[in-house]
């Protein structure tokens, strides 16, 4: 598991590619001090206060992707539930905290993960809507 990468993963590189391409500037593995702990955040525009995080299918539990591994599974199914546990109650202290969250899944789209991000910086008036 030690070759597994917490940040710089191919579809979050993908997703900053596509928002850096579209003129957007941001923070990678952004340090979020909430009043329990700090939570870091994968990709982060602090001024506008959103959180973006791109979750992995097999560690997070993807319901449509997410595989369980038939060896050792009184390891991996708690595991993973305990995954699942701390990214909802990473996602509610973040909102506590002032912020918006984003959460996406490595198999979902990265364009279409960069629409839906700029459209939530644009409603938050973060950006000016381009037409």
């Amino acid at each position: 598991m030690i070759s597994n990468r917490r940040r710089d993963t191919s579809p979050e590189i993908a997703v900053r590619r596509d928002l850096h391409a579209r003129g957007l500037r941001f923070r990678v593995d952004y340090p979020v001090r909430t009043a329990e702990r700090t939570i870091r955040v994968d990709i982060a525009f602090p001024r506008a206060k959103l959180a973006v995080l791109v979750d992995g299918c097999f560690w997070h539990g993807c319901p449509e992707h997410g595989t369980m591994p038939k060896r050792n599974r009184d390891y991996w199914e708690p595991k993973i539930a305990r995954n699942r546990e701390r990214d909802l109650h990473q996602s509610e202290l973040l909102g506590e905290a002032g912020w918006r969250v984003l959460r996406f899944w490595t198999h979902e789209v990265p364009h279409e993960i960069c629409d839906q991000i700029v459209a939530c910086l644009v409603a938050d008036g973060a950006i000016p809507r381009t037409e």
